[in-house]
């Protein structure tokens, strides 16, 4: 488990809802495609997650299953991009395709000095790597 340093949050920490009982589904596709590291898991008596805490590249990152029966159903995630800045966005590209993302945005040298990208996870999530510009 993790120490309360690596648990503590600051400034804003997305929480996704992640549809039909598939959160630990979620968690494990997030450790393929982007090395998160499980910080604590919370299932409920049911089955379904109530709360889990991932870092992923350093930031927070926490989710749970639905739970409509108290928060109403869970939307499609919409105007939402969990963005991700790395150092080789080449590796975590491919990472989280072999993963099993699919590309939503190639990934390639932006015009504002990226390397930038855009990919959707199983779960309807969109993410974004970026990294430095590569040459050649």
């Amino acid at each position: 488990m993790a120490t309360v340093e690596q648990c503590a949050m600051v400034g804003v920490t997305p929480h996704i809802v992640i549809r039909d009982r598939r959160a630990v589904e979620a968690i494990d596709f997030y450790k393929r495609a982007f090395g998160a590291e499980e910080q604590s898991r919370h299932p409920s008596e049911d089955g379904r997650l109530m709360h889990a805490h991932l870092i992923v590249n350093g930031g927070a990152l926490m989710l749970n299953d639905d739970f409509p029966e108290q928060m109403g159903p869970a939307k499609e995630p919409a105007g939402t991009v969990l963005h991700i800045e790395v150092d080789d966005a080449d590796r975590w590209w491919n990472r989280a395709l072999d993963a099993g993302a699919e590309v939503k945005f190639p990934l390639g040298n932006q015009f504002w000095g990226a390397r930038y990208g855009q990919v959707s996870d199983p779960f309807g999530h969109t993410w974004s790597i970026a990294g430095p510009v590569r040459e050649g």
